[in-house]
This record gives structure tokens, sequence and C-alpha cells, in this order.
């Protein structure tokens, strides 16, 4: 089971989601470790991207580094002008991106309120120029995420996909739910046989896949030719491992012990504090320390302490002691 993208060959087709805000350098790093077959990176906005640049403005996090120290990485930009759009993919096609993708997908109303990422949907005309513009623009493989569409009423995923067919995109990601779901309901993976059966590009399923076995219905019901991981790896950045080993033969691969979990969790943090500094880190580590924390005695009183605490030392102290009576009783 592998994914052909342009020259790029995945073999193992699990990818892991761009996800704004989690998908950071230090979240990235740890999901290839365990093993990965794409990462994609946060969204990047096209027009933000294009103003740094030509005012000498000091990248963003997201934007700063080599891409090529992680290939093959893709990089999702955002935008609704063809013209800037081929601008930002040129540009991180020079950073070393292996692929670009665009966002046709993103619900948050601060994006499709500027007529970005999922808003495009209702307007197929404009989603063609800057699939138009961008693999125009660049030498590197150009895909694709959208959702069904925008509402129940408008689920115009295929028309798009053969639209991006004849633009020479490469590879199509749908998430099953429309724009007005956002991420309520259940994602129609069955909906997405519809994209697949349009074009003969390779077409990857996304949304609500978080245990193994979801990862294969997902691939039964959409016919699609593979798989991405996004909330299923909150906390857990060896699930995508976990999901390659179950659909090459049905493997489970079991949670890593308790020990390599803290020892993840510990190195996760320093990575946040080395990237942000300490006075972000701290807080921008917060959210992935709750998901680390999900399901262990103490998690709750845990969060509730850790949130309110800015001094690194004293956080790890808390994520040691969370995992001090599983250590001690695995040890027993």
């Amino acid at each position: 089971m592998s994914i052909t993208i342009g020259r790029l060959e995945l073999e193992a087709p699990v990818i892991l989601a761009p996800m704004s805000g989690v998908t950071d350098l230090p979240f990235r790093r740890l999901v290839k470790g365990f093993g990965a077959g794409l990462v994609v990176s946060e969204m990047i906005a096209s027009t933000a991207m294009i103003r740094q640049m030509r005012e000498s403005v000091k990248e963003s996090r997201k934007m700063s580094g080599d891409c090529s120290a992680e290939f093959p990485l893709s990089v999702q930009i955002a935008g609704s002008d063809p013209e800037i759009m081929a601008e930002a993919a040129r540009l991180n096609a020079d950073r070393g991106a292996a692929l670009i993708d665009i966002n046709f997908g993103c619900p948050a109303k601060k994006v499709t309120n500027k007529a970005c990422g999922s808003a495009i949907m209702q307007d197929e005309s404009l989603a063609g120029r800057i699939m138009a513009a961008v693999v125009a623009a660049v030498d590197v493989p150009v895909t694709v995420k959208m959702r069904t569409g925008w509402s129940r009423e408008h689920r115009n995923a295929p028309e798009i996909a053969r639209i991006a067919e004849d633009c020479g995109i490469r590879m199509l990601t749908v998430h099953g739910r429309t724009r007005c779901q956002k991420y309520a309901g259940e994602a129609d993976w069955f909906f997405v046989r519809q994209v697949k059966d349009a074009v003969a590009l390779p077409v990857v399923v996304n949304g609500d896949i978080v245990t193994v076995e979801d990862a294969a219905e997902a691939l039964r019901r959409s016919g699609a030719d593979g798989v991405m991981v996004g909330r299923g790896a909150y906390g857990r950045p060896w699930f995508l491992r976990q999901v390659m080993d179950y659909l090459k033969d049905g493997t489970h691969t079991p949670e890593p012990p308790l020990a390599r979990r803290i020892e993840v969790m510990l190195e996760h943090y320093e990575a946040l504090l080395a990237l942000y500094g300490t006075h972000h880190g701290v807080r921008i580590a917060r959210k992935h320390l709750g998901w680390y924390a999900k399901g262990l005695d103490g998690a709750a009183t845990f969060r509730e302490q850790m949130n309110r605490e800015a001094d690194p030392a004293r956080v790890k102290d808390m994520i040691r002691a969370l995992f001090a009576p599983g250590l001690e009783k695995a040890a027993a």
C-alpha cells in the first residue's frame, strides 16, 4: 500500500494533518521519530508571509528554518489571491518543501470570513485559478486539502476534484464533513468515495480517525488510497506508527510504556520552550501536556495545577509526579 505524488513515493500512506497551533516543528519531529508517511506543516497565511518577506520582518516560527531538514515536509498555504498564493508557494519551495498543499478545508471563521480556506469551495472558478497558479509556480508536487463542501446542500468536492486534476494537482485529501458542520457530527467517509470515483488522483480520507480500526474502516468506506490523522494524534505522537502497523498486517502495536511516555512528554516540553522561549512556551505547551495526561489517574488535578504554573521546573516536577504512581506500580 503506497501513494505516489509526483516524484515522491509514500510507502506508508499515513499522513499527519496540518493543525494550527499543533503541528509545529517540535510535534512534527516527534511524530516523524515514531514513524509517519508524511507530515504537514501548520497552515501559513500567504498574504502575511509575502508581507513579512517584502518588509524584511523577522520570520514567524511557522516559516523559519530549512524545510529540507524535515524531508519530506508538506507545507500548507492558505489565501484567496492566485498570484499571492503562487508567490507563497515559490517561497516555500525555495525553503525546501517537498510538497505544497493548498488549504480549501479550514472551517474557522477568522479564515472563511476572509474568503479563504473552505470558503473557496463556494467559488469553483476561483478554486481553479488558485490551483492552476500554484501548480505553474513550482516544480514540486501540489496537493489540496478540502471538505466535502460548504454545506450539506452544497457538497461539491467531486467537482472541485475534477478541476484539481485538470489543473495538475497530484493528490487530494478530503475531510468527511462540510464547512458548516465544522467538527460536529460524524465524518462521512462514504461520501469521500464519490471524490475517489471522480478522478484518477490519489485520494486521502480524513476525519474522526482516532483508533487503528477507524483508519481501516475509513479506507474501506471511502476507497481512498491513504489516511490523514489529525486530532487522533493529540498527546499521542506515536499513533501514526500504530496506524501504519495495523494497516500493514493487522498488528496492534501497544502504547509506549509509561517510562517512555514521560520521556516523550518531557522532550516535547523542552522543545517547545526552546522554540518559543519560556514565557510563550509554557503557555503553548499546556494543551499538549493536558492531552498527554488524558486517561491517567490524577489527570484533572494535574491539568488544573499545570495551567496556573509559569515555572517550567515546577511543571516538570508535576509531570514526574503524575506518572510516579504508575511507574511504581509497574516496577513492583
